[in-house]
Formats: C-alpha cells, structure tokens, sequence
C-alpha cells in the first residue's frame, strides 16, 4: 500500500482522509486543532481522536506521508505537537501548512490560481505560473480577518449597539441577546467584551438571515464583508501582476462558509469580481480544502521516494 494522509483543520472543525492512489480508504470528522480558538489540550485530543477514527477506519498502522492544513500553523509550537502526534501514529513523512495553501491546492493542484478563504477566519492567497505566491489578509480575528464569520459578528454587535444610539431600528441586539442568553444591554455589552469572549463567528448566519428579512443594519454588516473579500482578491491579483509580471488572468477559487451559505455575499463577492475583473475566471463551487492536503500528501510521498513500498495493515 502506498497510503497517505490528509488533514484539514480549520477554526471549526477538522477533516482526515487516508488515501491509497485514487481510492478513498477512510474519511473522518471531528472539532477544530486551531489552539487560539478550543486551547492546546482540547486541540490535541481532537486530532488524536480524527487520527483514531481514520486510521481505524481505514485499516492502516501507518502511511507514507501526510499534510496538514492547520489555521495559525504558523504559532509557535503548532507544528512541533503535531508532528509529534504524526510520529505516535506511524507517519513516515510529513509537512503542517496553513490552511489556505491546502485549499489553493485542491483548487488549483499546483497550478496558477487565486483562493479567498472566507469561513471563521478570512485569507487570500495567489499563486503565479512561476509559482510565486502573493498574500492579503488572514492577520487574525482581533487584527483583521475582513469578510470572515467572526469579522460579521463581532461588527455586526458593533452597528447594532451604533444604531441603538441613534435610535435606528435593528433587530441585531435582540437577536444576539437571545443567542447569548443575555437579558440586558449591559449584559450583552459584558459578554461581548470578555476575555475569552463569544463566538462571534456563530453568530454569522443569524447576521445572514436578518439581512434577508430586510434588516437595513445587517444588511450593511453583509454589504461591507463581500467588498472586503472583493478588495482582497483585487489586491493579491494586483501584486501578482507587478512582482510576478503575470499578463494573463488567473482564475478564482473561494472556501468558507461566509460564501457558501450567505447568498448575499456570495452574489455580491461574484458581481464585485466582475465588476473589478471582467475576463477572470471565478470557480462557481466551494473548494475542498482536504483535496488539497491529500494531493500535497502524494506529491511528499512521491518525492522522497516513499510510494510504492508496503504498508503495514491490521
């Protein structure tokens, strides 16, 4: 067997898929390994137990190879508690990435390409044919993430609390109180502003459905966060054009559930491509970010000369 392993850890939940060529051996699910969002131990028992589960399904005691997409791969010590877990499972080979360079690749399989990464978190990432990379965004909830579902939440609360002073109908607060089981102004005020705070990223299809109930505030929250996502498209095209001197449109690829579940940000992200870039390309389905590690699995294994030899099953 020539196994390899696949993950996709995003803020919400993780993916693994051990594959052997083009057959599926195992496919599995469990909660989110990003540590700024659940901690360091609940991330580490959720990738042990997604582990567990798929190579117990699956059959294997080992694979050649595998890729991790992890969002904050890049914080100090993700990488290492990982590959250590890797090691207790009988990984021969192995890379942690960031999460938006899986999904480029299972978008673009190492090919030119744009990817805006629009779920709890938000990133854009381009790839040029010369395989150079161009980036906007992804600087944290806190410090950025424009677009993101935590983005909608947390400015969503914050018009809602702008329109309460002057004294503009919206029914933000009383739908967020109600998520937050908060009987207050001041209440939800507290919650909001706590550390650790809400899940302002859960509140992004409550955000959604207010706006398509005709909510003028929510409305607003929606319009800004697909010009966000626009904006960060434009951008990483426009660096791959002036550093990279690439002449020809790439295509455009999303992934996330800000996209894929709001029909007002997708339609308006999709018009304001057009708009900006007439002749791009843009992928009309989401990507699948655990394609993307799985395909990276193949081409580690590939080239250290690991595919081809046995595995060993139970």
């Amino acid at each position: 067997m020539s196994a390899v392993l696949g993950i996709d850890g995003g803020g919400t939940r993780t993916r693994a898929s051990i594959v052997d060529g083009e057959r599926v051996l195992a496919f599995a699910e469990n909660g989110s390994i990003k540590r700024l969002r659940v901690g360091a131990e609940a991330a580490e028992t959720n990738l042990r137990a997604v582990m567990k589960d798929v190579f117990a399904q699956a059959g294997v005691r080992g694979v050649k190879a595998a890729s991790a997409g992890v969002a904050s791969s890049s914080m100090p010590g993700v990488k290492e508690w990982i590959t250590t877990v890797f090691d207790d499972f009988g990984v021969d080979r192995s890379e942690i990435v960031g999460d938006e360079v899986i999904a480029l690749d299972g978008a673009f399989k190492g090919g030119p390409g744009i990817l805006q990464i629009a779920g709890t978190g938000s990133n854009c990432i381009g790839r040029a044919p010369d395989g150079g990379r161009e980036s906007a965004g992804g600087w944290s909830s806190r410090l950025g993430d424009e677009g993101s579902g935590y983005w909608i939440g947390l400015h969503a609360v914050r018009r809602g609390l702008k329109a309460l002073d002057r004294e503009e109908p919206t029914r933000i607060l009383e739908v967020v109180g109600g998520i937050w089981g908060t009987k207050s102004i001041d209440e939800l005020v507290n919650l909001g502003d706590s550390t650790p705070g809400p899940d302002f990223a859960a509140l992004a299809p409550a955000i959604s459905e207010l706006a398509e109930a005709g909510d003028v505030v929510a409305l607003g929250v929606l319009k800004q966060a697909a010009l966000d996502l626009v904006d960060s498209v434009l951008l990483v095209r426009a660096k791959l054009r002036r550093k990279h001197h690439v002449t020809e449109e790439v295509p455009v690829a999303w992934i996330g559930s800000v996209i894929g579940k709001s029909r007002l940000v997708r339609e308006q992200f999709f018009a304001g491509l057009h708009a900006g870039a007439p002749e791009m390309q843009i992928r009309e389905t989401e990507v699948a970010g655990i394609e993307g590690a799985v395909w990276r699995a193949q081409q580690l294994a590939k080239a250290a000369g690991l595919v081809g030899t046995p595995s060993p099953t139970k």
